[in-house]
């Protein structure tokens, strides 16, 4: 038996190709420092599977991205005069000894005399506290944790805006925990960023302002005086059991609270829109308790903020210039509280982070159309005056989604370019400030100069609970953070 001689056949150009690249790879390991890195977003988690059994020494999970996200929210009531329901819902929460938590102004509200009679029918005692202080500052909260320890309610009631609401979550926080130091639970690196270990008694928030969408998260801001900087306290168990959202209980805002509470929904949905996605997020948390309530943009969370986003554009300015325009208020308190589902689970980033400081030091402006003694930056306004030049140096990020933000504004992105994105939405934004009227043009007009951009930055710096999710911003190079940040802080100088 013959055995034929061995036929070798030439390989295809295809097949020469295929086998120089598998000698590359086996051979040679990628210098790149994307494709060397089993973390980057290049690499699927079958790579980065495969990449981990090759390693000698434990991998670090602190660089381990996220992989799931959650949805949490207050259960929420919508609907004009359901204020009034208020005392059985206390009744069917077996609340003995309420502590209703307001502002000097709301109490003259009809929302308030709603809330009290509704109590009353309902025989449950309550003690009012009407000290709440406007952008309310550490003293003030400490002062309100002090009342509700005296009076040991088993529950809350807060009626009034997001300083109302934000300042009620933390007298529930501390009454739960009266031993804790006040920083115990404040964001790191101000304070030490414990996680809230147990529900808090039942808080029920009944929004005056359409704008923080307070009613919905488990976020509570204030300034903290020592360090010149807005921090808070951010976890699922601070949200409120229930919000009331009664479109009656915003028909006193004044025009200029409609703007500015206005700008602070304009700000959550495009800021949650455009946050890095929730997988893109480290480090990847030990303990689902240690999961933050700001995870970066998801699923669930975009269908929130995109609507939020339509329907502000729509309503804001209506709502600002007609006071009669019931429907348009209306549908602007039903878009604070769609972004404040989605920006509760998403969170913000640069528009919020940057704020925080421009009230903080706020160098003696006081916003027209606020009945307040002291100087004010409202939040909306902090947020709104660099959103031109943040989303300008975002847009690289995701073109697609920029693009669709400036598409919500009107603009026919049928044949803008990709890279044009950021540019198209910060021009679409400043003409909506400035049509929307009687809104500073941009950080000089609240009194800054350039004398200022260091002490921003650097009050800007340790909000990393936030800027964790800002796009294109270097936060593992400190240097380079800071040159970012005070190229945004020069930019938003105007507009």
């Amino acid at each position: 038996m013959s055995i034929s001689p061995t036929i070798r056949i030439s390989p295809s150009r295809a097949a020469r190709a295929m086998n120089l690249l598998r000698t590359v790879q086996f051979t040679h390991p990628p210098s790149c420092p994307c494709h060397s890195n089993p973390a980057h977003r290049h690499h699927t988690p079958t790579t980065i599977h495969q990449a981990r059994r090759h390693l000698a020494t434990p991998l670090d999970t602190s660089h381990q991205k996220e992989y799931a996200f959650e949805m949490a929210a207050s259960s929420i009531r919508f609907g004009p005069g359901c204020t009034k329901e208020v005392g059985m819902d206390f009744t069917n929460m077996g609340a003995k000894r309420v502590m209703v938590v307001t502002d000097g102004n709301v109490r003259k509200l009809d929302a308030m005399k709603q809330a009290v009679e509704g109590l009353s029918r309902e025989g449950i005692q309550f003690e009012v506290y009407d000290g709440v202080r406007v952008e309310p500052k550490d003293d003030s909260i400490k002062a309100a944790i002090e009342i509700s320890k005296k009076y040991r309610p088993d529950a809350f009631l807060a009626v009034g805006g997001g300083s109302v609401i934000d300042t009620a979550k933390l007298m529930n926080l501390y009454t739960t925990f009266p031993e804790a130091d006040f920083l115990d639970f404040v964001n790191a690196p101000l304070g030490k960023g414990m996680p809230i270990q147990s529900k808090l008694y039942p808080l029920v928030a009944v929004p005056t302002t359409a704008g923080t969408g307070s009613e919905t998260t488990g976020t509570a801001i204030f300034d903290l005086v020592s360090k010149r900087a807005k921090t808070g306290i951010a976890h699922r168990n601070l949200k409120p059991t229930l919000g009331i959202v009664d479109p009656f209980n915003t028909r006193t805002m004044p025009s200029a609270v409609h703007a500015s509470s206005g700008l602070d929904v304009l700000c959550h949905s495009l800021e949650s829109w455009t946050a890095i996605p929730f997988y893109e997020r480290t480090p990847r948390p030990a303990n689902p308790i240690q999961r933050p309530a700001y995870q970066g943009a998801n699923p669930i969370s975009d269908i929130f903020s995109l609507q939020a986003l339509r329907d502000t554009v729509k309503y804001l300015p209506r709502a600002v210039k007609d006071p009669e325009d019931h429907e348009a208020q209306s549908q602007m308190l039903l878009a604070a509280t769609l972004a404040g589902v989605g920006f509760g689970n998403a969170g913000v980033h640069l528009c919020h982070g940057m704020s925080y400081p421009i009230s903080g030091q706020n160098p003696g402006y006081k916003h027209a159309g606020y009945e307040v003694e002291h100087k004010i930056i409202p939040h909306g306004v902090s947020v709104a005056v660099t959103a031109p030049a943040v989303f300008k140096f975002t847009g690289a990020s995701n073109p697609e989604r920029h693009l669709k933000a400036a598409e919500a504004f009107g603009v026919d992105i049928s044949n803008v370019k990709q890279e044009s994105a950021g540019e198209v939405l910060s021009e679409a934004l400043a003409e909506f400030l400035i049509k929307l009227g009687d809104q500073p043009r941009g950080l000089k007009h609240l009194g800054f100069g350039k004398e200022h951009v260091d002490e921003l930055v650097e009050g800007t710096i340790p909000q990393a609970r936030v800027l964790m999710l800002a796009p294109n911003l270097e936060m593992s190079n400190l240097e380079a953070e800071r040159e970012q940040l005070r190229g945004l802080f020069e930019e938003a100088m105007e507009y």
